[in-house]
Protein backbone atom coordinates (compact mmCIF):
# COMPACT_ATOMS: atom_id res chain seq x y z
CA UNK A 1 0.00 0.00 0.00
CA UNK A 2 1.46 3.38 -1.06
CA UNK A 3 0.86 6.81 0.44
CA UNK A 4 -1.19 7.49 3.55
CA UNK A 5 -3.30 4.80 5.08
CA UNK A 6 -7.03 5.28 5.45
CA UNK A 7 -8.30 3.39 8.52
CA UNK A 8 -11.58 2.62 6.73
CA UNK A 9 -9.64 0.69 4.09
CA UNK A 10 -8.59 -1.78 6.75
CA UNK A 11 -12.20 -2.62 7.56
CA UNK A 12 -13.27 -2.61 3.91
CA UNK A 13 -10.57 -5.17 3.18
CA UNK A 14 -12.68 -7.85 4.80
CA UNK A 15 -14.85 -7.99 1.68
CA UNK A 16 -11.79 -9.12 -0.25
CA UNK A 17 -10.76 -11.76 2.26
CA UNK A 18 -11.60 -15.40 2.16
CA UNK A 19 -14.81 -15.53 4.20
CA UNK A 20 -14.68 -19.30 4.32
CA UNK A 21 -11.22 -19.17 5.91
CA UNK A 22 -12.48 -16.83 8.64
CA UNK A 23 -15.46 -19.11 9.32
CA UNK A 24 -13.17 -22.13 9.56
CA UNK A 25 -10.86 -20.30 11.96
CA UNK A 26 -13.78 -19.31 14.20
CA UNK A 27 -15.25 -22.81 14.12
CA UNK A 28 -11.89 -24.42 14.85
CA UNK A 29 -11.28 -22.03 17.75
CA UNK A 30 -14.70 -22.75 19.25
CA UNK A 31 -14.07 -26.49 18.93
CA UNK A 32 -10.66 -26.26 20.61
CA UNK A 33 -12.03 -24.15 23.45
CA UNK A 34 -14.93 -26.57 23.98
CA UNK A 35 -12.59 -29.57 24.01
CA UNK A 36 -10.21 -27.91 26.47
CA UNK A 37 -13.07 -27.00 28.83
CA UNK A 38 -14.23 -30.63 28.83
CA UNK A 39 -10.99 -32.59 28.66
CA UNK A 40 -8.83 -30.62 31.11
CA UNK A 41 -11.30 -30.93 34.04
CA UNK A 42 -11.54 -34.66 33.26
CA UNK A 43 -7.76 -35.01 33.46
CA UNK A 44 -7.75 -32.93 36.65
CA UNK A 45 -10.17 -35.35 38.32
CA UNK A 46 -8.01 -38.34 37.33
CA UNK A 47 -4.73 -36.73 38.39
CA UNK A 48 -3.42 -36.75 42.01
CA UNK A 49 -5.28 -34.25 44.17
CA UNK A 50 -2.18 -32.07 44.70
CA UNK A 51 -2.07 -31.36 40.94
CA UNK A 52 -5.81 -30.75 40.49
CA UNK A 53 -5.86 -26.97 40.85
CA UNK A 54 -2.70 -26.56 38.76
CA UNK A 55 -4.27 -28.51 35.91
CA UNK A 56 -7.58 -26.65 36.16
CA UNK A 57 -5.71 -23.33 35.93
CA UNK A 58 -4.70 -24.30 32.39
CA UNK A 59 -8.29 -23.84 31.13
CA UNK A 60 -8.33 -19.99 31.05
CA UNK A 61 -4.71 -19.89 29.79
CA UNK A 62 -5.47 -22.19 26.87
CA UNK A 63 -8.68 -20.29 26.10
CA UNK A 64 -6.75 -17.01 26.01
CA UNK A 65 -4.06 -18.55 23.79
CA UNK A 66 -6.62 -19.98 21.35
CA UNK A 67 -8.48 -16.66 21.10
CA UNK A 68 -5.23 -14.75 20.55
CA UNK A 69 -4.15 -17.21 17.87
CA UNK A 70 -7.52 -17.02 16.11
CA UNK A 71 -7.47 -13.22 16.11
CA UNK A 72 -3.95 -13.21 14.69
CA UNK A 73 -4.96 -15.55 11.86
CA UNK A 74 -8.08 -13.54 11.06
CA UNK A 75 -6.25 -10.20 11.07
CA UNK A 76 -3.47 -11.47 8.80
CA UNK A 77 -6.02 -12.93 6.38
CA UNK A 78 -8.01 -9.67 6.24
CA UNK A 79 -5.24 -7.06 6.33
CA UNK A 80 -2.00 -7.11 4.38
CA UNK A 81 0.75 -7.05 7.08
CA UNK A 82 2.58 -3.90 5.97
CA UNK A 83 4.16 -1.40 8.34
CA UNK A 84 1.53 1.24 7.62
CA UNK A 85 -1.37 -1.15 8.15
CA UNK A 86 0.10 -2.48 11.37
CA UNK A 87 0.62 1.03 12.75
CA UNK A 88 -3.01 1.95 12.05
CA UNK A 89 -4.22 -1.33 13.52
CA UNK A 90 -2.13 -0.94 16.66
CA UNK A 91 -3.46 2.61 17.11
CA UNK A 92 -7.05 1.43 16.76
CA UNK A 93 -6.49 -1.46 19.14
CA UNK A 94 -4.79 0.81 21.65
CA UNK A 95 -7.75 3.19 21.63
CA UNK A 96 -10.21 0.33 22.03
CA UNK A 97 -8.22 -1.34 24.78
CA UNK A 98 -7.92 1.97 26.61
CA UNK A 99 -11.70 2.16 26.92
CA UNK A 100 -12.16 -1.56 27.55
CA UNK A 101 -9.51 -1.83 30.26
CA UNK A 102 -9.80 1.60 31.90
CA UNK A 103 -10.73 0.01 35.23
CA UNK A 104 -7.80 -2.40 34.98
CA UNK A 105 -5.41 0.45 34.22
CA UNK A 106 -6.91 2.44 37.10
CA UNK A 107 -6.22 -0.50 39.41
CA UNK A 108 -2.63 -0.71 38.19
CA UNK A 109 -2.08 2.99 38.89
CA UNK A 110 -3.70 2.62 42.29
CA UNK A 111 -1.34 -0.30 42.91
CA UNK A 112 1.63 2.01 42.35
CA UNK A 113 0.11 4.54 44.77
CA UNK A 114 -0.47 1.72 47.27
CA UNK A 115 3.21 0.78 47.19
CA UNK A 116 4.12 4.42 47.87
CA UNK A 117 1.50 5.40 50.47
CA UNK A 118 1.15 1.91 52.03
CA UNK A 119 -2.48 2.19 53.23
CA UNK A 120 -2.23 -1.56 53.88
CA UNK A 121 0.62 -4.06 54.14
CA UNK A 122 0.85 -7.86 54.39
CA UNK A 123 -0.28 -8.81 57.89
CA UNK A 124 -2.64 -5.82 58.28
CA UNK A 125 -6.27 -6.45 59.12
CA UNK A 126 -8.33 -4.27 56.82
CA UNK A 127 -11.95 -3.75 55.83
CA UNK A 128 -12.92 -2.52 52.37
CA UNK A 129 -16.52 -2.40 51.19
CA UNK A 130 -17.68 -4.76 53.95
CA UNK A 131 -14.91 -7.37 53.42
CA UNK A 132 -12.74 -7.77 56.53
CA UNK A 133 -9.63 -9.91 56.76
CA UNK A 134 -5.86 -10.19 56.95
CA UNK A 135 -3.79 -8.96 53.99
CA UNK A 136 -1.99 -11.98 52.52
CA UNK A 137 -0.66 -10.58 49.24
CA UNK A 138 -0.42 -7.22 47.48
CA UNK A 139 -0.35 -7.65 43.70
CA UNK A 140 -0.01 -4.92 41.10
CA UNK A 141 -3.75 -4.91 40.38
CA UNK A 142 -5.32 -6.13 43.60
CA UNK A 143 -4.92 -7.00 47.26
CA UNK A 144 -5.74 -10.46 48.59
CA UNK A 145 -7.23 -10.77 52.06
CA UNK A 146 -8.28 -13.85 54.02
CA UNK A 147 -11.48 -13.43 56.04
CA UNK A 148 -12.10 -15.01 59.47
CA UNK A 149 -14.09 -17.69 57.60
CA UNK A 150 -10.88 -18.62 55.71
CA UNK A 151 -12.19 -17.19 52.44
CA UNK A 152 -9.83 -15.40 50.06
CA UNK A 153 -11.22 -12.07 48.82
CA UNK A 154 -9.50 -10.27 45.94
CA UNK A 155 -10.09 -6.51 46.01
CA UNK A 156 -8.90 -4.23 43.17
CA UNK A 157 -6.64 -1.39 44.25
CA UNK A 158 -8.95 1.05 42.43
CA UNK A 159 -11.10 1.04 45.60
CA UNK A 160 -8.35 3.30 46.93
CA UNK A 161 -9.84 6.18 44.90
CA UNK A 162 -13.40 6.20 46.23
CA UNK A 163 -13.81 3.75 49.16
CA UNK A 164 -13.13 3.96 52.87
CA UNK A 165 -10.26 1.68 53.91
CA UNK A 166 -10.29 0.63 57.55
CA UNK A 167 -6.91 -0.60 58.82
CA UNK A 168 -7.17 -2.14 62.28
CA UNK A 169 -3.45 -2.43 63.11
CA UNK A 170 -1.72 -0.30 60.42
CA UNK A 171 1.46 -2.30 60.04
CA UNK A 172 1.95 -3.05 63.75
CA UNK A 173 0.99 -5.55 66.44
CA UNK A 174 -1.52 -3.25 68.15
CA UNK A 175 -5.09 -4.16 67.21
CA UNK A 176 -7.81 -3.02 69.57
CA UNK A 177 -10.59 -5.50 70.32
CA UNK A 178 -13.96 -4.80 71.93
CA UNK A 179 -16.15 -7.09 74.02
CA UNK A 180 -19.72 -5.83 74.54
CA UNK A 181 -21.88 -6.33 77.63
CA UNK A 182 -25.52 -5.19 77.99
CA UNK A 183 -26.65 -4.89 81.60
CA UNK A 184 -29.87 -4.02 83.39
CA UNK A 185 -29.71 -0.37 84.56
CA UNK A 186 -29.99 -1.25 88.26
CA UNK A 187 -26.42 -2.11 89.23
CA UNK A 188 -23.25 -0.62 90.71
CA UNK A 189 -21.40 0.73 87.67
CA UNK A 190 -18.06 1.19 89.49
CA UNK A 191 -18.17 -2.42 90.66
CA UNK A 192 -18.88 -3.65 87.12
CA UNK A 193 -15.99 -1.60 85.73
CA UNK A 194 -13.65 -3.15 88.32
CA UNK A 195 -14.83 -6.65 87.45
CA UNK A 196 -14.34 -6.14 83.70
CA UNK A 197 -10.87 -4.69 84.24
CA UNK A 198 -9.90 -7.81 86.21
CA UNK A 199 -11.32 -9.99 83.42
CA UNK A 200 -9.12 -8.26 80.86
CA UNK A 201 -6.00 -8.31 83.08
CA UNK A 202 -6.30 -12.06 83.64
CA UNK A 203 -6.70 -12.97 79.97
CA UNK A 204 -3.92 -15.12 78.50
CA UNK A 205 -4.21 -13.15 75.24
CA UNK A 206 -3.77 -9.67 76.74
CA UNK A 207 -0.95 -7.40 75.57
CA UNK A 208 -0.15 -5.97 78.97
CA UNK A 209 1.73 -2.90 77.70
CA UNK A 210 -1.38 -1.46 76.05
CA UNK A 211 -4.15 0.30 78.01
CA UNK A 212 -7.47 -1.25 78.96
CA UNK A 213 -10.47 1.00 78.43
CA UNK A 214 -14.10 0.59 79.46
CA UNK A 215 -16.71 2.83 77.88
CA UNK A 216 -20.28 3.08 79.19
CA UNK A 217 -23.27 4.21 77.16
CA UNK A 218 -26.68 4.54 78.79
CA UNK A 219 -29.60 3.24 76.71
CA UNK A 220 -33.38 3.21 77.33
CA UNK A 221 -33.20 -0.54 78.02
CA UNK A 222 -30.03 -0.57 80.17
CA UNK A 223 -26.29 0.15 80.13
CA UNK A 224 -23.96 -0.82 77.31
CA UNK A 225 -20.39 -1.62 78.42
CA UNK A 226 -17.58 -1.78 75.89
CA UNK A 227 -14.43 -3.48 77.18
CA UNK A 228 -11.50 -2.47 74.94
CA UNK A 229 -8.07 -4.10 75.05
CA UNK A 230 -5.28 -5.39 72.83
CA UNK A 231 -4.25 -9.01 72.14
CA UNK A 232 -0.60 -10.06 71.90
CA UNK A 233 -1.01 -10.95 68.21
CA UNK A 234 -3.66 -9.47 65.86
CA UNK A 235 -4.50 -13.01 64.69
CA UNK A 236 -5.72 -13.75 68.24
CA UNK A 237 -8.42 -11.09 68.08
CA UNK A 238 -11.40 -13.45 67.79
CA UNK A 239 -10.14 -15.82 70.49
CA UNK A 240 -9.43 -12.78 72.68
CA UNK A 241 -12.94 -11.32 72.30
CA UNK A 242 -14.48 -14.74 72.98
CA UNK A 243 -12.33 -15.15 76.10
CA UNK A 244 -13.31 -11.71 77.42
CA UNK A 245 -16.99 -12.34 76.70
CA UNK A 246 -17.15 -15.80 78.27
CA UNK A 247 -15.25 -14.93 81.46
CA UNK A 248 -16.89 -11.51 81.73
CA UNK A 249 -20.39 -13.00 81.65
CA UNK A 250 -19.43 -15.65 84.17
CA UNK A 251 -17.97 -13.07 86.57
CA UNK A 252 -21.02 -10.80 86.32
CA UNK A 253 -23.49 -13.67 86.74
CA UNK A 254 -21.64 -14.91 89.82
CA UNK A 255 -22.30 -11.54 91.48
CA UNK A 256 -25.98 -11.68 90.54
CA UNK A 257 -25.85 -8.83 88.02
CA UNK A 258 -28.76 -9.01 85.58
CA UNK A 259 -28.22 -8.71 81.86
CA UNK A 260 -30.49 -6.42 79.83
CA UNK A 261 -33.15 -7.79 77.52
CA UNK A 262 -33.29 -5.45 74.55
CA UNK A 263 -36.86 -4.83 73.44
CA UNK A 264 -37.91 -4.46 69.80
CA UNK A 265 -38.00 -0.82 68.54
CA UNK A 266 -41.82 -0.88 68.46
CA UNK A 267 -41.95 -1.77 72.16
CA UNK A 268 -39.50 0.99 73.07
CA UNK A 269 -41.69 3.49 71.23
CA UNK A 270 -44.68 2.53 73.41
Amino acid sequence: MNGSVNPSDLFNAISQANILTIILILAGSWLLISLSERCIPWFAEKAPSRFRFSILSLVPLLRLGIIAGALTLIVTSVIEPTVENLLVLVGALGLGLGFAFKDYISSLLAGVVTLYEAPYRPGDWIEIDGAYGEVKAINMRSVEIVTPDDTVVIIPHMNLWNKFIFNANDGGQNLQCTADFYLHPRHDAEHVVSILEDVALTSAYLQIKQPIKIVLVEKPWGTHYRLKAYPVDPRQQFAFVSDLTIRGKAALQTLGITFAAVLPPSSLAD
